[in-house]
């Protein structure tokens, strides 16, 4: 990540990457497939952590509650990282080609929670609406949280805007 904001996604090689971290070239690529996987490497992991979060929802759970229970589960492993998050968000955010990969992972992570409701029995489209709406308020929540220069909570940051976008319906006005 260091070599990253030092010298710029783009210009960091595998070879230096492997070098500062004591490795050779060819034990990183027993870990990562290439260098952009430093950086999604725990993707598998976190949609495995929100998969499971929402399957472990009460069933009486709305769709909403299932996926704020999964919402909350991530927000409770990754605020426990702010500073690694910002510093990977600013690598992400300075490269079109990451950008991208961020915007992969992220309708993947929706497409996972939208199975892992319809498992639950909650029908199209409401199973795809509530988990893309569970990924908008990750994105804008964990967005803010990355940004802000105080040190937030990230789950409390993850409520707040949960509930931001129910008061947003209640506000949309019938022609």
């Amino acid at each position: 990540m260091e070599l990253y904001i030092e010298r710029g996604f783009e210009q960091t090689t595998v070879a230096e990457i492997a070098a500062r971290a004591g490795l050779t070239a060819r034990t990183f690529f027993r870990y990562f497939a290439d260098k952009r996987e430093v950086l999604f490497g725990g993707s598998a992991s976190l949609q495995e952590l929100l998969v499971a979060a929402l399957e472990g929802a009460p069933d009486a759970a709305s769709p909403m509650e299932a996926v704020a229970a999964a919402l909350d589960e991530a927000a409770a492993v990754l605020g426990q990282g702010r500073e690694y998050s910002r510093k990977r968000q600013s690598v992400i955010a300075a490269n079109a080609e990451l950008r991208e990969r961020e915007l992969i992972k992220m309708a993947s992570l929706g497409a996972a929670l939208a199975d892992g409701l319809r498992r639950r029995g909650v029908a199209d489209p409401i199973a795809s609406l509530a988990a893309e709406a569970g990924i908008v308020v990750f994105r804008v929540a964990f967005g803010s949280w990355v940004t802000d220069p105080e040190d937030q909570d990230l789950s409390r940051i993850m409520r707040e805007t949960l509930d931001q976008l129910t008061a947003l319906r209640a506000e949309v006005k019938e022609p």
